[in-house]
């Protein structure tokens, strides 16, 4: 991997060794601690977005790994304002050995890796959020022990999580299915890329506005914040139109008896997901999100340190 931009850009080998990497970072360190793989590296960590998952797991992966991280705030560059995205990868990238970015605009995530010397991964942008979703992956894998065959039924905003979850499913032969409300559905051309991996991977794709039909037959039912930073405007309206979408009780028993519960955080509990199935049984919103350090550490363990 040159750089880490979407799920999309990975081949399903590429995946997979993330995945097992991941796993395997992850037992070394419970073991005692990871190997110093990325010692006398630096990645810079841009952020426009605010984060608590990642940022601390980035830094921390990098800590685990022997090398250092550069936290760059909002207000520091002020990306594209203060200076210009294709300068702040010129300039950046003759400093660090990767650049990590937390961004609203894809476009930027794109320029950057356009001018850039080094590595850049991709921390969130409004199209897609591919750290996540890898993260997402390894801990399926870790609770079930395999992803091909096994049904996500993400409920809620066709956001960035969303298209990334799409990707990375059909990637590996899960079968996903998105209940979104009309109007807030995952956009045609992210659905129709999915629908071709799907075609290679052997698993299926299904777009409804019902958040019932969604869920049956479900392994793992996923939710998101109803309204993303950058979207507050937006917010009293989508406040009247997601409540049918929350993922409560109720419709959680309309899944497989099994099934496990996934957030990406931060989440607005008592709107698309309520105490009792986040706290409850099925949940496992809290694996899901320390297992962004492990994943990211193997990310970087490749894309750093060529492993």
């Amino acid at each position: 991997m040159e750089h880490l931009l979407s799920i999309a850009d990975l081949g399903v080998d590429e995946i997979w060794h993330i995945l097992n990497l991941a796993r395997d970072l992850k037992e070394e360190w419970k073991r005692g601690g990871n190997e110093p793989l990325l010692a006398g590296k630096t990645l810079g960590m841009i952020f426009q977005k605010p984060s608590l998952r990642t940022r601390v797991s980035f830094e921390m992966a990098m800590r685990h790994l022997g090398g250092y991280a550069i936290y760059l705030s909002p207000n520091e560059i002020q990306l594209g304002k203060r200076e210009s995205v294709a300068d702040v990868a010129r300039v950046l990238s003759r400093y660090v050995d990767g650049i990590m970015a937390r961004v609203f605009a894809h476009s930027d995530i794109e320029e950057l890796a356009r001018y850039s010397r080094v590595p850049v991964i991709n921390g969130l942008s409004d199209f897609n959020h591919p750290c996540q979703a890898l993260s997402d992956l390894f801990t399926i894998l870790e609770k079930r022990g395999r992803l091909e065959g096994l049904k996500l039924a993400y409920v809620g905003d066709g956001n960035n999580v969303c298209n990334s979850l799409l990707f990375a499913a059909t990637k590996v032969g899960m079968d996903i299915a998105v209940a979104s409300p009309k109007g807030y559905e995952p956009v045609p051309e992210v659905v129709e890329k999915a629908r071709s991996f799907a075609a290679e991977s052997g698993s299926e794709v299904f777009i409804t506005n019902d958040p019932v039909e969604a869920v049956q037959g479900a392994d793992i039912i996923y939710t998101d914040v109803w309204t993303s930073m950058g979207q507050e405007a937006e917010a009293e309206e989508r406040a009247k139109v997601f409540p049918p979408y929350q993922v409560n009780s109720t419709l959680v028993a309309k899944a497989k008896p099994e099934v496990m519960v996934m957030h990406c955080l931060p989440a607005h509990r008592g709107q698309e997901i309520t105490d009792e199935v986040a706290d409850g049984p099925h949940s496992i919103i809290f694996d899901q999100a320390e297992n962004r350090l492990h994943t990211q550490k193997a990310i970087l363990a490749i894309i750093l340190g060529g492993k």
